[in-house]
């Protein structure tokens, strides 16, 4: 009998052996597209290039998708001006937004809620340019010594800090003077005959003509002039510029 158990034993250990060293035939993709976890796909108008949108239940971060672009949350998109009403803008010169364009807002919504700030207001504009950190714009503002951290901590002087127990909304709506500053990224897209993108370069320069507002003060204060506004936008007004 124990001779008998013994055989069984090793058996099972064998077998247990046998289906450890063999090798799957595919590798497994526990995020790829055949993960159960629904997408609700949509298409936005705004968007230049790549127009496919993904709200993604399992998570409100940007994923990275099977092309070469990322996933942007809906609510995100939807937060962007398009066109001022009154413009009467035709629907062959609606602006399009950059996909680094979409993503400096993206993340200065994020540095808002950080910070536990009510609103996205145009210092956290600002904050996600540089956040962003591959566009043209966060290089040209890295280039004159305009960091992320000296931005922050130029906004908590100026702002302060939010309350420890406070706390900041899912999508903080917009500030008026960001609310306009982003206006004006789309009126310079438009002045332009709107065939290109609005790009994080617009976004800088509508907070820098918002000269009362936190993000005008804050660039000053560093060292940004009306002379590096112009070098910028002089960039940005060349014919196939792209923010990159």
């Amino acid at each position: 009998m124990a001779a008998q158990s013994f055989t069984l034993a090793n058996l099972r250990i064998s077998q247990i052996d046998s289906f450890y060293s063999q090798k799957p035939s595919s590798p497994i993709h526990f995020f790829s597209t055949r993960n159960p976890v629904k997408s609700l796909n949509l298409t936005n108008p705004w968007m230049a290039g790549d127009s496919s949108l993904s709200l993604d239940s399992s998570a409100s971060v940007l994923r990275t998708n099977s092309t070469t672009r990322r996933k942007i949350p809906i609510a995100v998109v939807a937060s962007l001006p398009t066109a001022n009403p009154e413009s009467a803008v035709s629907d062959a010169k609606k602006p399009k937004w950059s996909w680094r364009g979409i993503k400096s807002f993206a993340m200065g919504e994020l540095e808002a809620r950080k910070l536990k700030y009510p609103n996205t207001g145009t210092e956290s504009l600002l904050m996600g340019i540089l956040i962003e950190g591959t566009s043209f714009t966060s290089k040209f503002l890295r280039a004159h010594k305009i960091t992320l951290y000296k931005v922050r901590e130029e906004t908590i002087k100026l702002l302060g800090k939010a309350d420890l127990y406070s706390f900041s909304p899912e999508h903080p709506p917009l500030t008026h003077d960001a609310q306009r500053a982003l206006d004006s990224a789309v009126n310079q897209n438009l002045k332009a005959g709107g065939a290109g993108e609005i790009m994080p370069a617009h976004i800088l320069l509508g907070v820098w003509s918002e000269v009362e507002s936190p993000g005008h003060k804050i660039l000053a204060t560093l060292g940004f002039t009306d002379e590096k506004a112009k070098e910028l936008e002089s960039f940005a007004s060349e014919s196939g510029f792209l923010d990159e």
